[in-house]
């Protein structure tokens, strides 16, 4: 009896339209790809009560459905009166999670075969970044080194409270005289000729070469063969970073870097560089690479490449298949230099 009934009201509701333009219904498509209605709750009632002038037994309109389409209602959504991680999730989790909640089956997509069958396939949503896609350049992370530069002077400035002068005197220690970078600049670089200079090369990788044939300085950690660059003018590049590579053949050359102003005067000393090393494929070979700024705005003119007598004692290890690999440091090599960003 009570299904006869709604099954009366619900030919009355439709009026001889199809469910899909019934007013209070939504359609979706299941997994199998096969079309659903469902009543939106609420709005099914109050329209059957507007048409029908009297009162419905509750969840008619729900029988309706199933008699028609076989398909289960839509749960109620119901506003959720408590915040909670539950209800309410981290946006930054949930975005690496997919979008797809605790509980919640993982998207999917519906086709069609070649033989006419529908397919239901579930996925994954691909949850990198965009860098981490490869989509954009990732960020450049100036490597760690020694860095000295002149500093301000400390003649005039007050001692610090409980100062003794005598200290290193008592504890037997020579006071220092001077600090490291003063006496590297004693032995540099106003010698060096600036008409062996290399110019910069801004857009592209351009080489630097040291060889047995290039010239020697006496520098304080070293007599070494360096090279000296001529860096971009500081109208058009009040800074920028430099990609530094040094190739490896029969070993590897382990730079330090040194920048002058115009006068050929040391203003920063870079060394100590940690480097990653690459090593080589079929088109090209191995290399240790490094970024360092540069700030022409602030004075810096040239560029120095050199290496240091404690960086030839050492070698570079890496981890191969086979084992452990060992490159020899030497005072030759080449090396690319790159402007990367500004």
């Amino acid at each position: 009896m009570y299904l006869s009934l709604a099954a009366l009201l619900g030919g009355c509701q439709i009026g001889g339209s199809t469910v899909s333009e019934r007013e209070g219904y939504f359609t979706w498509v299941d997994e199998q790809g096969r079309v659903r209605y469902s009543p939106i709750t609420g709005a099914a009632n109050k329209d059957a009560n507007a048409d029908a002038g009297e009162q419905r037994e509750p969840g008619a309109a729900e029988e309706s459905a199933r008699s028609d389409n076989g398909a289960s209602p839509a749960p109620e959504l119901q506003e959720e009166t408590e915040y909670t991680l539950e209800n309410y999730p981290d946006a930054g989790q949930l975005e690496k999670d997919g979008y797809v909640r605790p509980g919640e089956r993982q998207p999917y997509f519906t086709w069609r075969d070649a033989e006419g069958h529908v397919r239901v396939s579930y996925y994954r949503p691909d949850t990198r970044s965009d860098i981490e896609k490869g989509l954009v350049e990732p960020p450049v992370q100036i490597t760690e080194a020694s860095v000295y530069h002149a500093g301000p002077a400390s003649t005039g400035q007050p001692p610090v409270e409980g100062y003794d002068p005598d200290a290193f005197a008592i504890l037997g220690i020579e006071a220092p005289t001077d600090d490291f970078f003063t006496g590297f600049s004693a032995t540099c670089c106003d010698s060096m000729d600036a008409a062996s200079r290399q110019e910069w090369q801004s857009g592209r990788e351009f080489g630097v070469t040291l060889s047995d044939g290039s010239v020697t300085h006496p520098f304080l950690t070293g007599t070494s063969p360096y090279q000296l660059v001529e860096l971009p003018d500081a109208d058009k590049h009040a800074s920028l970073v430099i990609r530094l590579r040094s190739y490896a053949k029969d070993g590897v050359f382990v730079p330090s870097l040194v920048f002058l102003d115009e006068t050929m005067a040391p203003l920063r000393l870079v060394t100590d560089l940690v480097m990653d090393f690459t090593p080589e494929n079929w088109h090209r070979r191995g290399y240790l690479e490094a970024w360092v700024p540069a700030f022409p705005r602030q004075g810096e003119r040239w560029l120095v490449l050199f290496t240091r007598e404690q960086d030839l004692e050492g070698q570079t290890v890496m981890e191969t298949g086979d084992g452990p690999r060992k490159i020899p440091h030497i005072r030759r090599g080449e090396i690319g230099l790159m402007q990367v960003e500004e």
